[in-house]
């Protein structure tokens, strides 16, 4: 029997919540269904925050399915032209964060910069540039969430702070306690970087952990058609099944273990199968190969720091 809490991202079924197979109502029972403990919200193909009779039913329903809220992802953009503009982007998150709080979830995951951005935003020097803007809005939400006792996280997502080297540099410039990191383990290919490095590096900062597979092609062999997307560096990514693609599943799980971690998985399917049955097989994956891997007895010289 696993003894991990897993569970499913809303954004899994995105495709079915936003063709109307399915609501998120009926999505959590979904979960409930096929074996996850808890769910994370993203709100695509559904909306809270201007719709509290469907936050307090997402809320009730949950309850009834022994679904735990575990937590909640939103886009957000703190590099703004005017300061202004930067105020009620504070004001907009701020606004999430209030409802959130009444559904019970004491976690949510923002964004720092738009995740749509020009190959030139990418960049380090956009980083550099931003960063105080970056910090100075993470430090605003983080200390409002305190008042619910919520923790607010940087995830490695959105092309410009993917690498675990510039996701540290906010966490650090924050300085919140409850300020922490989601840690996508398939994010950091986006910024071709080392999965296993990033992992190792900002795993004693995860509040939470995503779990995502990916197949890789390098940016001189063009897979054609699919879903595929391209790097910071023009290699091409497109999403798999956890387990079935190229990410180090087994060894990923052995460093969670290894480092004592004991908090939520939430699978993410982003692949080009059936969102239903790329989710089902994807927590299946994650309880069955945690179950499988034993953390033999030895730890690399990075996990006994």
């Amino acid at each position: 029997m696993c003894t991990i809490k897993v569970g499913l991202s809303s954004y899994s079924l995105v495709t079915a919540l936003k063709d109307g197979r399915i609501t998120i109502l009926e999505a959590i029972d979904w979960v409930a269904e096929n074996g996850g403990t808890h769910m994370e919200l993203v709100p695509y193909g559904y909306t809270v925050v201007d719709n509290e009779e469907l936050a307090l039913q997402i809320k009730q329903k949950a309850e009834t399915a022994g679904i735990e809220l575990s937590a909640y992802c939103m886009p957000a953009n703190f590099v703004q032209e005017t300061e202004a503009d930067f105020q009620a982007e504070v004001d907009r998150i701020k606004q999430h964060v209030d409802v959130v709080a009444k559904m019970g979830i004491k976690l949510l995951r923002h964004d720092v910069t738009a995740f749509t951005l020009p190959k030139e935003d990418m960049s380090i020097h956009y980083f550099e540039n931003h960063f105080d803007q970056l910090v100075l809005g993470s430090q605003l939400i983080a200390d409002y969430a305190d008042q619910y006792g919520m923790t607010t996280t940087i995830e490695n997502h959105g092309f410009n702070v993917q690498s675990s080297d510039r996701v540290q540099r906010v966490l650090h410039a924050v300085d919140r306690k409850n300020f922490k990191t989601t840690l996508d383990i398939g994010n950091f290919l986006c910024a071709d970087e080392d999965p296993l490095v990033g992992i190792r590096k900002n795993l004693p900062y995860a509040a939470t952990v995503h779990f995502k597979d990916f197949y890789v092609r390098p940016y001189y062999e063009n897979p054609g058609e699919g879903h595929w997307f391209r790097t910071v560096n023009d290699n091409y990514l497109r999403g798999a099944i956890v387990g079935h693609g190229e990410l180090p599943i087994r060894e990923i799980i052995r460093l969670l273990k290894a480092s004592g971690y004991d908090g939520q998985i939430v699978v993410e399917f982003e692949g080009m199968e059936d969102c239903f049955v790329g989710s089902r097989i994807g927590m299946n994956n994650v309880k069955r190969l945690w179950d499988e891997v034993k953390v033999d007895g030895w730890k690399t010289e990075a996990e006994t720091v």
